[in-house]
């Protein structure tokens, strides 16, 4: 079985509010995910448009139109259903928005690496001898 990773504390997810993101690995890419709480549920995403790959946020984790109803990409308008990633309106045709499984307990909301889903990489140590970076 999968071991779930941290996320945020619960209560960082306000319904229908501001979105929580965090840094993964999609097939091998560096990318972002991002969870919201909707009705209730947390639900997540990779941050990625079905039509093209750009980022969703219109604003700094604003991943929901002014209503607050749907998923809305700032560069294109696609909009999607916040409960499914599924493409409503736009050109994403058939494509929808990848899902991140999640679950709250505990109080934290925790994300589950899968195939194509992978946690980012650490960052390599310095060999013997190399000089390291200062710190900031």
């Amino acid at each position: 079985m999968v071991e779930p990773l941290r996320v945020c504390p619960s209560d960082a997810l306000e319904e229908r509010g501001l979105g929580v993101q965090w840094e993964l690995r999609y097939c091998g890419m560096d990318e972002r995910a991002f969870a919201l709480r909707i009705d209730g549920e947390v639900v997540a995403y990779l941050n990625r448009c079905a039509h093209v790959p750009t980022e969703l946020d219109w604003q700094p984790n604003e991943f929901l139109d002014a209503e607050k109803r749907y998923i809305l990409c700032a560069v294109h308008g696609a909009v999607y259903s916040p409960k499914t990633g599924a493409c409503l309106m736009g050109r994403c045709g058939r494509a929808g928005l990848i899902p991140v499984s999640v679950a709250e307990f505990d109080g934290f909301v925790h994300w589950y690496p899968s195939d194509t889903l992978q946690p980012p990489l650490e960052p390599a140590a310095p060999a013997p001898g190399e000089p390291t970076a200062p710190a900031p």
